[in-house]
């Protein structure tokens, strides 16, 4: 039956660019499930990944957060950890969860924050949070004495984006259920943020394609001149 459903909302899309305010409104029409899908753009970037220099990626904080309560995990020791958990997370200390995940498996959180005196320790666990996406990282804000503020940001609907090595990027803007609007700004706010990562080694084009999907739902071509990529 998902196929039949799939196939019947492909039928319907136009072999053209949709602007986001035409995509949006289209796949809110057009649901293919019943639960409240995640709603998704894929950008693919005129830059090789395969070298340093051209490398994307960063991090966002969504205006009207991912409709998701993430599960944080924050590394720290003494005053910290209840300044965590006063922030709002939902799991703060040191070795005892470096344990758990090391010898139990555990993995029962969505994003990690590290201070980084926890580093030399967390760094233990690469193996485990790298491939996962979960390594905490100074470079995307959640390697910090500051954590409240990188608490916040992540409950926030902080989105990390980075290019795969097809060079493209994919990453969520918020449920369907969302109102239009809402969803259509956060997908300007994600765009916006890939466009000021441009790397001063790319040359060209820079933004090739964009498109938006929901979970189950085929893609619908962007046009990219609306965000002036």
């Amino acid at each position: 039956m998902a196929g039949k459903k799939y196939r019947a909302v492909a039928d319907k899309i136009e072999k053209r660019p949709y602007a986001l305010n035409e995509a949006i409104p289209f796949l809110q029409r057009n649901r293919v499930s019943r639960f409240n899908e995640t709603v998704e753009v894929h950008l693919n970037l005129g830059v090789d990944p395969r070298h340093a220099d051209q490398m994307v990626r960063g991090t966002v904080v969504l205006p009207h957060g991912l409709g998701i309560s993430k599960k944080v995990l924050v590394f720290a020791a003494g005053g910290k950890v209840q300044e965590a958990l006063n922030a709002g997370a939902d799991f703060a200390g040191g070795d005892e969860y470096i344990q758990k995940i090391q010898k139990d498996g555990w993995l029962g959180f969505d994003a990690c924050v590290a201070t980084p005196d926890m580093m030399r320790f967390v760094s233990r666990l690469g193996r485990i949070l790298g491939p996962r996406g979960l390594m905490p990282n100074p470079k995307v804000g959640t390697v910090t004495f500051d954590v409240a503020k990188a608490v916040g940001e992540v409950k926030a609907g902080k989105v990390e984006f980075r290019v795969d090595k097809g060079a493209v990027i994919h990453a969520p803007v918020g449920k369907l259920a969302f109102e239009q609007s809402k969803l259509a700004e956060n997908a300007e706010t994600l765009i916006g943020a890939v466009l000021k990562a441009r790397p001063q080694a790319a040359k060209g084009r820079y933004l090739m394609k964009a498109s938006i999907c929901s979970t189950m739902s085929p893609a619908l071509t962007l046009n990219v001149a609306e965000f002036g990529g």
